[in-house]
């Protein structure tokens, strides 16, 4: 079944297609948005009710592969170390981020010039710096202007209380002399867009019931709507399909009903992220792309970059209050971001303070740790380390490299009978040596703050691998890259690609804000070249 042509087709409504949607919506084109998954309801959260832990542990899993929701699809991690992990809903993994939101250096722009390795992006940081401010307007940022790591910035909303905890790690920074600031977070602290301020309660990373945090279904996809864009949920999208010009033609999708369809339109926008991106090309095959769709450079799935993670947590003799307010954001330290070769590493890492752990978890890791007995002694030491105990993490940076890639399961499929994405993927030795290091300063930022108990995680740490980048890179030599500047393939003119997978270096932060910036960005060079979009 055909539908009527659109003239734009944006396949994924997380946070790059919402934000392409946005900015294309004034153009009055007529836009379909396709996704796989269907919208959240916030009353249904794990964190309205007492067992949002236990309850957060199997409905809002990390990974899709022990989640198991309709909408989501099997992945094969397991040539791995570290596992993919992504949400498939209107708003996308945005439903479970926690919402950190730094941006990118402008060294991250230029690693090839500055350290010799990797390769430059064909855009920097002063093309993007417009659209940064854009996306912290449209969705609301909190932070705090004269942080001396990054170029001056203004978020428009205030910073989210450090608390004591914040305070000690503070502190402790100080002692070393490191660098630390407040960090940028897409959670709003006083209303905005008609939305509710934080309340601090707590557990964020399974769905914000308040509205506080800025997931893409609640921050782009109502002004999207009114806008005029239509959203359409449960729509699995198969292959892009293509002319004998070169030039796509629609997607054949998978409606609600299982029904196969196919959606014509004038432009087809790629927003599926860092895996599912690849994989939606890579199984568009035709005789005019036999190795899948915009891969005749062969760069489709390659150079896969998931930011190795590693984790100190530090426990405290005086009550911190740790387990409340916003999960994932607190404090920043980027004292070891840029290159030092003296480390014995190249590029560098950003470490991020978070929450102590929730009750059950403290009790539960306690337990497994020997630190909690059961019986006599069980509630006293559980109150020596509940509400005392916070958690640092160290993001790295990690370098493209080819043979970390997407491809086609050759076995295992969706409900729909899509070929599933197959992971292969092994750390490197200048990441592994970078989270050594990291691990070390951690502890190091622990002792200094006073913990009396510090732990060290083994990493990388495997259920990390949120931030999916580079395996379809911009750049502007065809040979080198799978689209140009401004987002567009190619090899097929009409298709754009607006992920993460467009990322040509993963930096050593959370990579939303960034990844808005550039699907704002390619937005807008779509529109100042509308009349010769295809040329």
């Amino acid at each position: 079944m055909a539908d009527e042509v659109v003239d734009v087709l944006i396949v994924g409504a997380g946070a790059s297609g919402a934000a392409v949607a946005w900015s294309l919506a004034e153009t009055r084109m007529r836009i379909v948005c396709l996704e796989q998954g269907g919208w959240m309801n916030p009353a249904e959260y794990p964190s309205n009710g007492r067992d949002w832990e236990r309850r957060a542990a199997k409905e809002m899993q990390v990974s899709p592969n022990l989640r198991k929701r309709p909408a989501d699809y099997p992945i094969n991690d397991d040539d791995s170390p570290i596992a993919i992990l992504n949400f498939n809903a209107v708003g996308g993994s945005t439903i479970l981020y926690s919402a950190h939101f730094p941006r990118f250096h402008p060294s991250d722009f230029r690693v090839k010039s500055l350290d010799g390795v990797a390769d430059d992006w064909p855009i920097d940081y002063a093309t993007l710096e417009p659209f940064f401010a854009e996306n912290d307007n449209n969705i609301g940022v909190a932070g705090l202007a004269g942080d001396p790591a990054v170029p001056a910035h203004r978020p428009p909303l205030p910073h989210l209380p450090m608390g004591r905890m914040g305070e000690t790690m503070g502190r402790g920074f100080n002692k070393l002399g490191w660098h630390w600031w407040p960090s940028d977070s897409a959670i709003i602290t006083r209303p905005h867009n008609g939305r509710g301020q934080c309340l601090n309660l707590g557990p964020c990373n399974t769905g914000c019931a308040q509205g506080a945090k800025s997931s893409a279904d609640i921050a782009y996809w109502p002004m999207n709507e009114r806008a005029g864009v239509e959203l359409r949920t449960h729509c699995r999208v198969r292959e892009i399909t293509v002319d004998n010009r070169d030039m796509a033609t629609g997607v054949t999708y998978f409606d609600a009903d299982g029904n196969e369809r196919h959606q014509r339109a004038e432009v087809v926008v790629v927003a599926c992220n860092g895996v599912g991106t690849p994989r939606l090309l890579l199984n568009s095959t035709s005789a005019r792309f036999p190795n899948g769709l915009a891969n005749r450079s062969g760069l489709v799935g390659r150079n896969l970059m998931l930011h190795p993670w590693g984790a100190v947590a530090g426990y405290f003799d005086e009550p911190l209050g740790s387990n409340f307010g916003p999960q994932g954001c607190c404090i920043l330290s980027q004292e070891f971001y840029e290159t030092d070769t003296s480390r014995g590493f190249v590029r560098g890492y950003n470490m991020q303070i978070t929450r102590g752990g929730p009750p059950v978890g403290t009790a539960r890791g306690g337990i497994a740790h020997g630190t909690i007995p059961w019986g006599a002694g069980h509630h006293d030491a559980f109150d020596r380390l509940f509400g005392r105990n916070i958690h640092l993490g160290i993001c790295c940076e990690d370098l493209p490299e080819e043979h970390n890639r997407v491809t086609l399961d050759p076995e295992l499929t969706d409900s729909n009978g899509i070929p599933s994405p197959k992971i292969s993927y092994t750390l490197s030795e200048n990441s592994r040596r970078m989270l050594d290091h990291g691990l070390a300063r951690g502890a190091e930022a622990m002792e200094a703050a006073g913990a009396w108990k510090i732990q060290k995680a083994p990493s990388p740490i495997r259920m990390a691998g949120w931030h999916l980048l580079g395996t379809a890179r911009m750049g502007t030599d065809p040979e080198r890259s799978v689209v140009n500047e401004w987002g567009r393939s190619h090899d097929v003119r009409n298709l754009f690609i607006v992920d993460g997978s467009v990322f040509v270096t993963s930096g050593g932060v959370n990579p939303t804000t960034t990844i808005q910036a550039v699907a704002l960005y390619i937005a807008d060079s779509m529109k100042r070249r509308l009349a010769e979009l295809f040329d």
